[in-house]
């Protein structure tokens, strides 16, 4: 005992010399893998050399439970599939569980006659009659106040530019009508310039002819044969010799005059009118004498009051309410100036009869009160239906109640509608297929689908699609979502008494659902869809109504109402939808985009933490996100599902930040007062068990908690497991010259054990494209990180080196990464390390000296 208790205090005294081997150590394992994780800095001098080749063989490693769970757990189940057969079947095929054999439309195989006299009630026509009325009742129209104000506004507008345009034209006449008579000053006002000068030049030779003028064209001469230019010069000449020059001259001023105030005005008709429409107003309103137009005002504005009074209806031909005004104004305004007032009346009057919607629905109401119930009556002994004739709906009435429509199960109907869901559910498997579906996924798809006939059968009138695609759409993309509202739609039909227009109209919303929802990132977004979901409801509805009834198209806003309680029956789901999907993803462990948006969002408490307690691994975290997403986008994976799995993939290290190297910043090495290699791996591999144990006390995703424990798979921490390896071999020697009394030659010590798995994570190795992604992201940051003025080919060479690694660990067994996808890879690495480490401009000193 003595002499054990001496060697153990020997061994105590080692630790001084085991330092300074343990620095040795960290200087011979230059042909160690690279490990990011740990407890020193990157050993870029320690990487594999070997050439790239595929390994010979294909050995899993036995910690791999998880894997042979996630293929039980993603594999089909006959059972659940089973179940899915028999509950949609059960719940979709009521219509093959107590149906007629004597159906409407089917042939009598024999003459029935009526057992016993009963009058009937066929409630069924009754309904289809009530529901006719409904739509064919006429609606009830009312004046509308504020477009009677619009009307009457835009009129005065009219009037008031007509009377602006004849004050610019100056009063009329403007020459007293015995000098000139109106219709020579009408002439004189608007006659060409050249006409003008003709006959002033011709008043003022006081001749009766024009020979002496250098007016010769054969246009002239034919205009001067003018009966209304002839009165003008005769008119003017008579006046010319009847008074003084200067008489004379005052009046052809005026004239003059009048012609350019004219002119001005013509040309302000060309302008367009204030009302927005094209111009109405012509040169017959300058022809209009004062107590004409003030007629005309008067007879417009009463003409107008009387047409909206008795009410414009909508639709209205033009040329309708055209005759309408001509006959309004035909006693009211003078006749030079009824066209101008029929044109500016009929583009000016506007509809002005709107539907009255509770008249209009109390009306439909009276007319469906008003259809009174069908009644079938019948003798005892009367024929129903004669042999081999087709059952009418009145007949099948009468059967149904005298209990000879022959119900029951249909065998055969059953069993080929059961054929139609077990080929449903195939397709749904066949589309799902390329999204590895787990078991709880089935079990969700199987509830959701599920709820359509349930509800159906309770009597709502809305199905629940518009729901059903949201959901489905937004859990498993719009593949899945599609395929399963369009299925559910053609079989909801064949199984249950559904109005096709309503069912037409949710199954529309439910595929724009289910289309959109895998598209979109944010819940404010799917608010946004909701809404959309519910239009389009609404207006398939509509659209669906104009088609299938006449009545309903003549007068399309009877069925307004409706049409709005369609689109807030498709809001109200969608709301719905949205309210339960958070606890869906919860229950059923579900990640969509919009909640990995959530999780990835740097304000979360757990990341929050992680960047205040472990900042040299937040940043290492941050790095190895940008090397992982971009080799994601390019491969085709997953992007979001790998963002937010690097962001947690090492919250592990706030069990204890300074066990690694990142963040230490600079400080003294934990590992180095440790001196234990066995202590240490312990340390570096506890970082993937409390990283499991906080993701599940924050209730991450399964999906998320993968990336935690396979970005390391079952590695080698080498850097300690070549540590032991050369304490385990120097020890006996150390333990013998730590013995100066004893006889080494005698003393026999062996070597401690080094077990490679005390030195390996515990995986499992990843199991998907995406953690594999993260595990070659994660090998090669610190690598990257240490690089400064590389080439392009010396960083690609030391990635792939460090790649090639991974590979022939057989780490990536497991992931269906490729090797050709290795090289992509590693192409977009070294690009996303370029992008980091571009160059910048060197500012000279004078820059940072103060002015």
């Amino acid at each position: 005992m003595n002499t054990l208790s001496s060697l153990m205090r020997q061994i105590e005294q080692l630790g001084a010399a085991r330092s300074l081997r343990q620095h040795i150590a960290k200087v011979q394992n230059g042909g160690s893998k690279v490990d990011t994780d740990r407890a020193g800095g990157p050993l870029l001098s320690r990487l594999s050399r070997q050439k790239w080749v595929l390994p010979e063989t294909f050995t899993r490693f036995s910690s791999s439970k998880t894997s042979k769970s996630s293929l039980k757990n993603q594999a089909r189940s006959p059972m659940l599939a089973l179940v899915a057969v028999v509950s949609l079947s059960s719940t979709l095929g009521h219509r093959f569980y107590n149906q007629p054999k004597l159906d409407v439309g089917t042939k009598a195989p024999q003459t029935i006659k009526a057992p016993a006299s009963a009058s009937i009630p066929d409630y069924k026509t009754t309904e289809e009659q009530r529901k006719a009325a409904r739509i064919g009742a006429v609606a009830i129209l009312m004046l509308d106040p504020a477009v009677d104000r619009q009307i009457y506004q835009e009129l005065q507008q009219f009037l008031q530019q007509g009377s602006k345009l004849r004050e610019a034209v100056g009063p009329f006449p403007f020459a007293s009508p015995s000098v000139l008579s109106n219709a020579a000053q009408l002439y004189l006002r608007g006659c060409a310039e050249w006409e003008w000068r003709s006959i002033l030049a011709q008043a003022r030779d006081n001749s009766a002819t024009s020979e002496r003028l250098s007016l010769d064209s054969s246009a002239i001469a034919a205009q001067t044969e003018n009966k209304s230019q002839q009165d003008a010069v005769a008119q003017l000449q008579a006046y010319s010799r009847s008074v003084r020059a200067a008489d004379f001259q005052s009046l052809t001023d005026s004239i003059s005059s009048a012609r350019r105030r004219y002119l001005k005005a013509v040309e302000a008709l060309g302008k367009p009118s204030v009302l927005g429409i094209p111009q109405i107003y012509d040169t017959s309103l300058f022809d209009l004498s004062e107590a004409a137009w003030q007629k005309t005002q008067t007879g417009m504005s009463r003409a107008a009051k009387m047409m909206l009074a008795q009410g414009i209806p909508q639709g209205l031909p033009k040329e309708i309410l055209k005759e309408a005004v001509k006959l309004q104004v035909a006693d009211a305004v003078p006749l030079e100036s009824q066209a101008l007032a029929v044109e500016g009346l009929t583009a000016i009057l506007q509809p002005n009869l709107v539907r009255d919607p509770e008249e209009t629905k109390q009306l439909a109401e009276l007319a469906a009160q008003k259809v009174k119930p069908v009644m079938i009556a019948v003798e005892q002994g009367d024929i129903i239906v004669a042999q081999g004739k087709e059952i009418a709906q009145q007949d099948f009435v009468l059967l149904d109640y005298f209990g000879l429509s022959r119900r029951g199960v249909n065998w055969l109907g059953l069993a080929g509608f059961v054929c139609l869901v077990a080929g449903a559910i195939a397709i749904v498997l066949l589309v799902e297929r390329h999204y590895r579906l787990r078991r709880r996924d089935h079990l969700l798809l199987l509830l959701l689908t599920l709820s359509a006939p349930v509800l159906v059968s309770l009597g709502l009138p809305w199905t629940s699609l518009p729901a059903i695609g949201i959901l489905a759409g937004g859990f498993y993309g719009s593949a899945v979502g599609v395929t399963v509202v369009g299925l559910l739609s053609a079989l909801l039909p064949v199984g249950l008494n559904v109005e096709l227009i309503h069912l037409v109209a949710s199954g529309a919303g439910g595929l724009l659902g289910a289309f959109m929802a895998g598209r979109l990132r944010s819940r404010e977004e799917l608010a946004l869809l909701g809404v959309v979901v519910g239009l389009t409801q609404g207006t398939v509805y509509l659209v669906g109504t104009l088609i299938a009834s006449a009545a309903a198209g003549a007068i399309w806003y009877v069925v307004l109402g409706t049409v709005g309680a369609q689109s807030l029956a498709g809001l109200a789901w969608s709301i719905v939808a949205i309210g339960i999907s958070p606890y869906l993803e919860h229950v059923f462990d579900l990640i969509t985009p919009i909640r990995l948006a959530e999780l990835a969002n740097p304000n979360r408490p757990l990341l929050k933490k992680l960047a205040a307690e472990a900042p040299g691994t937040f940043q290492h975290t941050l790095f190895v996100a940008s090397l992982a997403e971009a080799a994601a986008r390019e491969l085709g994976c997953n992007v979001e599902l790998v963002r937010t799995g690097t962001l947690y993939h090492d919250i592990g290290k706030m069990h204890d930040p300074l066990g690694f190297c990142e963040n230490q910043m600079g400080g003294a090495n934990k590992h180095d007062e440790i001196n234990n290699p066995w202590a240490s791996a312990d340390i570096i591999k506890k970082h993937v068990t409390e990283g499991l144990v906080m993701a599940r006390k924050h209730r991450l995703p399964k999906a998320i908690q993968a990336f935690i424990p396979e970005h390391q798979g079952t590695m080698l921490i080498a850097y300690f497991y070549h540590q032991a390896q050369q304490i385990a071999a120097t020890e006996p020697e150390d333990l013998k010259s730590a013995l100066p009394d004893a006889d080494n030659s005698k003393l026999t010590i062996k070597s401690r054990e080094v077990r490679e798995e005390d030195f390996r994570y515990d995986g499992p190795i990843p199991q998907s494209r995406e953690t594999g992604i993260l595990m070659l992201a994660d090998s090669c940051e610190a690598a990257l990180r240490s690089l400064k003025d590389a080439t392009h080919e010396e960083a690609l060479n030391m990635v792939n080196r460090i790649l090639r690694a991974r590979w022939q660990d057989n780490q990536l067994l497991d992931s269906g990464l490729t090797r050709e996808d290795m090289s992509l890879i590693a192409e977009i690495f070294v690009r996303v390390w370029e992008q980091f480490n571009h160059k910048r401009i060197a500012y000279p000193s004078a820059v940072f000296k103060p002015r």
